[in-house]
């Protein structure tokens, strides 16, 4: 049986957010949006349940790993690689995706490393990966939350990863309730995005 992989990566610092409920409602949709003739697998990832190295800066390529520190984080980084598809959700903070996320994104600047050797002259970084896979972006915040900087940000790491971005999913919480933990559960029909994101990114594999 063919297996489609979807990452999930939620960048929320708390267990069962708003983020972790969005992202796993874009999982949901994958998973029954694939026909029974292919095995759904969702790996998903919490980058503030581990223990990840910021990135060193390492100025050479790691080929034929994807870094050269194997912390907890490095599993991530071969799920990212291998994957079929992609979604990710971040909460933002001071403008931008959480620092839990921004580990990881950080730590795929190897996908692409720079090319001091001169290999290919037509381009600055050596494209390790060839194959798009279709990915998506989650993004929660208050009433009135400049979403921008993060969206810009993510979508130029997906492009980094060679991920396509097929769609947002925003849920600007009103600054009243906001402080509630998992507020996103009083709001079905912003779940119900996020699982259609997922259908669409589960398309988008089996066509």
């Amino acid at each position: 049986m063919t297996t489609h992989e979807l990452v999930a990566i939620s960048g929320s610092a708390v267990r069962d957010s708003s983020t972790d409920l969005l992202v796993e409602a874009a999982a949901a949709g994958w998973t029954e949006a694939l026909p029974n003739t292919v095995e759904a697998r969702v790996t998903a990832v919490r980058p503030g349940d581990l223990e990840i190295i910021p990135c060193q800066a390492c100025g050479e390529s790691p080929d034929p790993d994807w870094c050269f520190y194997r912390d907890s984080l490095y599993p991530a980084l071969e799920a990212i690689a291998r994957c079929d598809a992609l979604v990710v959700g971040s909460p933002i903070y001071f403008d931008a995706m959480s620092a839990q996320l921004k580990l990881l994104v950080d730590r795929c600047n190897c996908f692409r490393p720079p090319d001091y050797a001169n290999r290919d002259p037509n381009h600055a970084f050596l494209k390790r990966l060839t194959r798009k896979r279709p990915g998506g972006i989650i993004l929660v915040g208050a009433e009135g939350t400049w979403f921008e900087g993060a969206r810009r940000s993510l979508a130029g790491w997906l492009k980094w990863i060679e991920v396509t971005n097929e769609g947002m999913v925003v849920f600007d919480a009103p600054i009243d309730d906001f402080r509630r933990r998992a507020l996103v559960a009083d709001y079905p029909e912003v779940l119900a995005q996020a699982r259609k994101l997922g259908r669409h990114l589960a398309s988008r594999v089996v066509g």
